[in-house]
């Protein structure tokens, strides 16, 4: 490693995340779009992590202020992409995030599904399956917005069940209609639009969408780079692979067309920067946030050690590596929090917090549960600590 490279430490590297990630007040965005492009995309696996990422980020909103991006808007889209998981990204970086993840995610489903057909043995082949999407396009132009359910009672071909695993130790017989949905969602036929039931459900509707323009492969992953390290930098190859999930030599190759420049980090090793972002980062005012379970900032990198403490994880984390609802204070996770059934804001600081800490993560927790009002958050993937601090 060469000292002739610029030095970001890791105070910087937390000023960044309070500027870039729109977490400090002064950095906040003015629209749901800016706020989720400033982490590139929101995770969408558990419906109320958009909003509640989307809220850490926003200067002024309230639920409807989302929903009327996702819904009536359509500013912000929910597409199948990174890591085979659901997002939440701008309609300005949704054709790359289509034609850079989300495609080949669709045409393994294609694959997958259609060797469950074959291998079921009715008969059921590329041309039913063809028939099957149309039909379920057709319905949705007559319906309007429809659920899953109302989907299968109006197309036949949707209410069909096959076996998968015939003969074997794991056979089960299963319901097409996911699967299609599914498959038309991730070819970008469909979208998911407003739910059944509060801002919180993940019982979606779906309505006919046009499939996003196409991109070429190469400047679609350039571009998911660019932006990608322009939030995250400095950060590693390994950082932006698992972030993607895509191959180290995928990610090697559109970190590379970015331009990237190499820095030293604190701990002696290397790491990559956009283009000239060297300079170094003032810090911003003091800031406290309580982001939810999968937040961006949480999820961004392989290695979170510049912002959280490792023996922290074991309270934080669940099996899988999902984090849960966090307690951030100036770039560091400092603790968890949780809301209980009658709704109260409840928290629990791990350590790095003096009195301006819990001052703060106090008025940003009143602000929160007033944000939420009536609704009941329960993350999708429970943690340690806030199953505790529920019970």
């Amino acid at each position: 490693m060469s000292l002739t490279l610029p030095l970001i430490t890791r105070a910087e590297r937390r000023h960044r995340l309070g500027h870039r990630h729109g977490l400090a007040p002064s950095a906040r965005a003015a629209d749901v779009p800016q706020a989720a492009d400033a982490v590139v995309a929101l995770h969408a696996t558990d419906a109320a992590t958009v909003f509640l990422s989307a809220r850490a980020r926003l200067a002024a909103s309230d639920p409807t202020t989302i929903e009327q991006a996702l819904y009536e808007d359509v500013s912000l889209v929910r597409l199948l992409s990174m890591r085979n998981t659901l997002f939440a990204v701008s309609t300005e970086l949704a054709p790359y995030v289509a034609s850079s993840t989300a495609r080949a995610i669709a045409i393994k489903e294609r694959r997958s599904l259609l060797k469950h057909l074959e291998e079921d043995g009715q008969g059921l082949d590329a041309a039913w399956l063809a028939e099957a999407e149309q039909a379920a396009l057709d319905a949705l132009d007559t319906l309007g917005p429809a659920t899953g359910g109302q989907l299968s009672a109006a197309v036949p071909a949707l209410r069909r069940k096959i076996t998968v695993g015939r003969g074997k130790k794991y056979e089960a017989q299963t319901g097409v209609a996911t699967r299609v949905i599914r498959l038309l969602a991730a070819d970008g036929r469909i979208r998911r639009d407003r739910p059944r039931g509060a801002w919180t459900s993940s019982q979606y509707r779906w309505v006919h969408t046009e499939p996003w323009p196409a991109v070429a492969l190469a400047e679609a992953r350039s571009e998911i780079a660019r932006r990608w390290l322009r939030a995250y930098g400095p950060a590693t190859e390994v950082d932006f692979k698992w972030w993607t999930g895509w191959t180290l030599t995928e990610a090697r190759k559109a970190l590379a067309a970015t331009g990237a420049e190499q820095v030293r980090l604190e701990d002696g090793t290397t790491a990559l920067v956009s283009p000239g972002d060297t300079r170094p980062e003032p810090a911003p005012e003091p800031w406290a946030a309580l982001l939810p379970a999968l937040d961006p900032s949480g999820m961004g990198w392989a290695d979170r050690s510049f912002h959280l403490d490792p023996a922290y994880r074991v309270a934080l984390f669940d099996y899988a590596g999902n984090i849960g609802p966090t307690v951030w204070w100036n770039g560091e996770i400092i603790g968890g929090w949780a809301q209980r059934a009658d709704g109260r804001i409840v928290w629990r600081l791990l350590g790095g917090a003096d009195r301006a800490a819990e001052r703060a993560v106090t008025a940003e927790a009143t602000r929160l549960a007033e944000w939420i009002g009536d609704a009941r958050i329960t993350p999708r993937f429970r943690t340690p600590l806030e199953r505790e601090l529920v019970s």
